[in-house]
C-alpha cells in the first residue's frame, strides 16, 4: 500500500497543541474531521479512545500510533501529527512519545490497516528521519521524507 493515498497535507499538523494523550487524540481526530475523511467525529474519537484504554499504542522512540476501526469511514484514513514537548503516551520505553500516526479504518476491514502500518513503521525506525520530521517546517517536506 501507498502512503500517499491515506496520508496527505491536509492530514498533518506539525504543532499539536494537546499537552494529554486524549487531547492529542481529540485534536488528531478534529483534523481528520476537518479535512473531510470522517463522518462522524464522536464515533471516530470513541473508537480510537476506546482502543487506546485497553492497551497504549506509545511505542518507542518517541512514536505513537492511535488506530480504532469504524464504520463512519469508507477507507482507511491517517494523519500525523508533531509535539515537540512530547506527550505521555505510556510508551514502552517511557519516554514521551513527539510522532503521532493516528489510522481509522471501517470495522470490516483488517489488511488496509496493517499494510499502511508497514509502510510507515519502515521510514519511522530511521533515528535520521525521525529528527528531520522533529525539525520540519512545512507538510509537504512530512509528506516528503515519509513517501519520497
Amino acid at each position: 500500500m501507498s502512503l500517499k493515498k491515506p496520508l496527505t497535507a491536509e492530514t498533518i499538523c506539525l504543532n499539536l497543541q494537546g499537552t494529554t494523550k486524549d487531547e492529542v487524540l481529540a485534536e488528531m481526530v478534529d483534523l481528520l474531521m476537518a479535512s473531510g475523511h470522517i463522518r462522524d467525529r464522536d464515533a471516530v474519537l470513541r473508537a480510537i479512545t476506546e482502543r487506546e484504554r485497553r492497551m497504549s499504542t506509545g511505542m518507542q522512540n518517541g512514536i505513537a500510533i492511535p488506530h480504532g476501526k469504524t464504520d463512519s469511514v469508507d477507507c482507511l484514513v491517517a494523519a500525523l501529527g508533531i509535539k515537540r514537548g512530547g506527550v505521555d503516551f505510556g510508551a514502552l520505553d517511557g519516554q514521551p512519545s513527539n510522532i503521532f500516526v493516528m489510522t481509522v479504518s471501517p470495522d470490516s476491514r483488517t489488511g488496509p490497516h496493517i499494510q499502511f502500518l508497514a509502510e510507515i513503521s519502515r521510514p519511522l525506525n530511521d533515528g535520521a528521519i525521525r529528527s528531520k520530521l522533529l525539525s520540519a517546517t512545512t507538510r509537504e517536506e512530512v509528506l516528503h521524507l515519509l513517501i519520497g
